[in-house]
């Protein structure tokens, strides 16, 4: 469903981004996790960070390549920030899933890419990454090992989902994805799906129109 055809988000946006905090109590935070060619410094981590400001700290950390140690930063990251909410788009979201439903944490996917198997195997070599990282390494390389190592996360990605957490990990799905094409895969296990007239990675307005406030949303409902 669009977020029109969900009123409660769209005539209560001013509500749920006045209500994430009053003047003097503790920030709330939100975890961003970014696409496998992006960066903490990309478009949708910079729009999030600029929405939110004043009233969450937005964490925008650069995720590394390999998925054993990118896991590793962001559930260190939870044990020591104590996010409120997961934000992930595209292999982000895929992280997010996995990690929220180990921790019981609400978590937006945007776009998830549930089998990156499948867009790694076609893109073997090397790449540089389309945003800047903070060690300034831009370069990186897709090979069989890489592959295999998701291939091994792939086939238990959603060993922590239950009853228990299926209403707390939502997803947005772009009508205009032509790389991810999982809403089917993301329903059979979550229930909250949304969609929005947009391709793979959003632009810096799709993220304020469609991201923020179901984010909003997902503050009043479950932190």
């Amino acid at each position: 469903m669009y977020l029109r055809d969900y009123p409660y988000i769209c005539n209560h946006n001013r509500k749920t981004i006045d209500g994430l905090g009053p003047e003097g109590e503790a920030e709330m935070k939100i975890l961003f996790l970014h696409g496998f060619f992006a960066s903490g410094q990309c478009i949708p981590a910079l729009a999030l960070r600029d929405a939110f400001a004043g009233r969450a700290h937005v964490l925008t950390p650069d995720l590394p390549t390999h998925p054993a140690k990118a896991l590793e930063l962001i559930r260190g990251l939870v044990a020591r920030e104590h996010p409120d909410l997961l934000i992930g788009n595209s292999c982000g979201a895929f992280f997010a899933q996995i990690v929220a439903s180990g921790e019981d944490l609400p978590a937006l996917l945007g776009n998830p890419h549930f089998r990156m198997t499948e867009f790694l195997k076609s893109r073997i070599g090397a790449h540089q990454y389309k945003s800047p990282r903070q060690d300034g390494n831009q370069q990186f390389f897709i090979d069989e090992p890489l592959i295999r190592e998701f291939a091994e996360l792939e086939a238990v990605q959603f060993a922590h989902c239950n009853p228990a957490n299926k209403d707390r990990i939502w997803g947005l799905f772009g009508e205009g994805d032509t790389l991810a094409h999982f809403e089917p895969l993301f329903k059979q296990h979550y229930s909250h799906s949304f969609h929005f007239p947009g391709n793979h990675t959003p632009t810096a307005d799709e993220v304020r129109r469609w991201y923020v406030p179901l984010a909003q949303q997902m503050f009043v409902r479950y932190v």
